[in-house]
């Protein structure tokens, strides 16, 4: 048993750095927001509607009405009406993530949405909760 624990050791040391950093499995990417004139666009909308796993007319719906302004989604990115700096997508992006796509209970992102009459769910695939969601 200490062979074992000594070739292991002697393996991490071997490995590159890169290798070696834990990563999450769950990571939103930053949005890349450029402003052209009077409009916001954040180029990768579509990455991170796959990211969450989310319908990205759902992701865009609850943005316009958070910015309280119209958007659009033209199959990869949203286009916003009006100058929105990039720490404030980020910031709904991360709000949206935590109320929609986190399970409250074992704080993992398998969840899906699912709606019945007039009320929203959110139900973790991997420990079986069904929490209630704002509506959006």
């Amino acid at each position: 048993m200490e062979d074992y624990a000594r070739l292991l050791d002697r393996a991490y040391e071997q490995l590159p750095e890169e290798a070696v950093k834990r990563r999450e499995r769950f990571e939103v990417p930053r949005p890349i927001v450029v402003r052209i004139g009077s409009r916001t666009v954040i180029q990768n909308f579509k990455a991170i509607c796959d990211a969450i796993n989310r319908k990205p007319e759902i992701v865009l719906r609850f943005m316009s009405k958070e910015l309280g302004t119209a958007g659009f989604y033209d199959g990869r990115r949203a286009i916003f009406q009006g100058k929105f700096f990039e720490d404030s997508i980020e910031n709904l992006i991360a709000t949206f993530v935590k109320n929609y796509v986190i399970c409250p209970v074992c704080k993992r992102p398998d969840t899906h949405l699912k709606k019945e009459k007039r009320f929203l769910f959110l139900i973790c695939d991997a420990c079986g909760a069904r929490s209630s969601a704002p509506p959006i």
